[in-house]
């Protein structure tokens, strides 16, 4: 929602975040009944998302991974903030429509460089926001650390429904997300993704992958991995940064903050393969299959589009 004029331009300014850039075909991402909703956090207009792989129906601007698709603007925004003039945040619950096909306009989120037609644009997992650069390009929001990757367990007492685990009693450790799950008529891959209720990391109520499980009360092990971060040269971890390094298993991710907060610290991630100390990369965003269409200064409005020139 735009705020109350208190200037006069010569010429207009040529839209608003997440406002369509033409009217070429635009497509949405396809939805069950219920969905797509905002999640606790509320979803920001003009930038990347994601959808809740437990529930397939939550929507929120962090992840990790290919975003689910971009949040448009369709005057959906509310402001709630008293005496706020301006809002581009549609709150908790309320529908949204994400879009994996079209022409947009998006801000650039890159700090020094400017955008230029057919680059190709990079996702920040942190909040969705998006920046321009050259195809096969490193992120700019990697953390470059020295750390090393320990084996950790749990043991608990839990049952599961549908993609709800309850766990009743902790035997030993604490229940991570991303970890992965095992026991009787547990399905094989099963992984925490989020924790609904209860004490944290502990006696409560989890919100698991794949869905449609049904396992009586019985031992239910976790393995996750814990990486220690001895030493930052550059950049700061975040929750969904993927991880590469000597040793470092294909894929693995962030997961949880444990002790560490950006920096020093330890954080769960998702593989349990055990890493010697090494230097190891923690990307925070992701090239997308989107494209620049026109030229921009850092924070300022660009076009985007999803199919490339020529």
């Amino acid at each position: 929602m735009a705020g109350f004029p208190t200037v006069v331009r010569a010429q207009p300014a040529p839209a608003v975040a997440g406002d369509f850039a033409s009217a070429n075909p635009r497509a949405s991402v396809l939805a069950g009944p219920g969905a797509l909703v905002a999640g606790s956090a509320g979803v920001t207009v003009g930038r990347f998302a994601w959808i809740d792989p437990a529930t397939y129906t939550l929507v929120a601007n962090t992840g990790a991974g290919l975003p689910a698709g971009f949040v448009a603007r369709e005057q959906q925004a509310l402001i709630t903030i008293f005496l706020a003039e301006t809002s581009n945040l549609v709150p908790q619950g309320y529908p949204v429509t994400l879009y994996n096909e079209g022409d947009f306009w998006v801000r650039n989120g890159n700090a020094t460089a400017e955008a230029v037609p057919n680059q190709k644009a990079f996702v920040n997992y942190a909040d969705g926001t998006i920046y321009f650069a050259a195809a096969g390009a490193t992120p700019t929001s990697a953390a470059v650390v020295t750390a090393s990757v320990a084996a950790s367990t749990g043991s608990f007492t839990g049952s599961i429904a549908d993609n709800v685990m309850t766990i009743t009693v902790v035997g030993s450790g604490v229940v991570r997300p991303g970890g992965t799950l095992s026991g009787t008529n547990v399905v094989t891959g099963t992984t925490v993704q989020s924790q609904i209720s209860g004490t944290a990391g502990g006696v409560g109520t989890y919100y698991v992958t794949p869905r449609d499980q049904t396992v009586a009360s019985t031992t239910i092990s976790e393995t996750y991995g814990t990486m220690t971060v001895s030493a930052v040269t550059s950049g700061t971890i975040g929750v969904g940064d993927v991880l590469s390094g000597s040793g470092v298993a294909t894929g693995t991710k962030v997961t949880a903050l444990i002790t560490g907060t950006g920096g020093t610290g330890t954080y769960a991630v998702s593989d349990n393969t055990v890493v010697t100390s090494t230097t190891v990369t923690a990307a925070g965003g992701i090239e997308t299959k989107w494209y620049s269409a026109s030229t921009a200064a850092p924070g300022e409005l660009v076009k985007m589009t999803s199919w490339p020139q020529g």
